[in-house]
């Protein structure tokens, strides 16, 4: 299979970037995107011209760093995958394919297709930790948890913060992300002692980082790889909603006791 890449190429976040044209021949249907790429920087590396920058590690659907907009959309063309997982049969022979980095404010371009997404981390990081104890492996047996609440906070851990959901979003917000992160530990009951402090610590530092509102236009539930449903934002509002009018109630009820 032979195609045409248009890839966006860009120094860094201070130098204006481009769209270049490149020639893919001979591919193997079967490769994955980033082994055609692999095989473009490869002849690129002959000819003694500057490869394309592009993240990766796993390959295997897991870690989140490979993320790319292929021809408009976050991760391509396919369902429930990540970029790494998309094969060029799912391409017609002789196609062009734009290849672009995930734009968002909060994820500045280092270089080409590659984006920091540390801000992420640091939404995840302003959450802290829990305080239970909770034991050894056997121990986790021990805690009463419904089979629902368990596969409810099971189906949210599976997000890998790849931040698809904040490059699909015409306000480039990171509300699905904040809230698998927080609905994941909000369900169980080692995440309990910490569940308001969390909530509000997360919300803050996603705003705190620019990431746009939600305007429920579900684009990001559209392109989760691992299918994150936007139900879980009505509970992140409803959990920093209940978490704020504590907190306000407190604030009152300290100060009428120090008065």
């Amino acid at each position: 299979m032979n195609f045409t890449l248009r890839v966006w190429r860009q120094p860094n976040s201070r130098t204006p970037g481009r769209l270049e044209s490149y020639p893919a021949r001979n591919i193997d249907p079967n490769m994955s995107f980033l082994e055609m790429l692999d095989v473009v920087n490869e002849q690129l590396t002959l000819e003694n011209r500057e490869p394309i920058a592009f993240d990766h590690d796993c390959r295997e659907g897991i870690c989140g760093m490979c993320s790319l907009v292929i021809d408009g959309e976050a991760h391509g063309p396919e369902e429930r995958v990540t970029s790494c997982q998309i094969y060029m049969r799912s391409f017609k022979d002789g196609a062009t394919i734009t290849v672009e980095p995930f734009r968002s404010k909060a994820f500045p371009i280092l270089k080409d297709l590659i984006v920091d997404r540390s801000a992420l981390d640091r939404i995840i990081q302003s959450g802290g930790f829990i305080s239970v104890n909770t034991g050894q492996a056997p121990d986790a047996n021990a805690l009463p948890i419904g089979k629902d609440l368990a596969e409810q906070a099971f189906d949210v851990a599976h997000c890998i913060g790849c931040g698809a959901c904040v490059a699909a979003c015409k306000n480039a917000s990171a509300m699905l992300f904040v809230s698998a992160k927080v609905t994941h530990l909000g369900l169980l009951p080692q995440g309990q002692p910490e569940r308001d402090r969390r909530v509000r610590a997360m919300v803050s530092t996603m705003d705190a980082e620019h990431f746009g509102n939600c305007t429920n236009q579900y684009e990001c539930e559209a392109v989760c790889p691992k299918g994150i449903s936007a139900a879980n934002i009505a509970r992140l509002n409803r959990d920093y909603a209940l978490a704020s009018l504590k907190g306000m109630f407190t604030k009152k009820s300290e100060s009428a006791g120090g008065g």
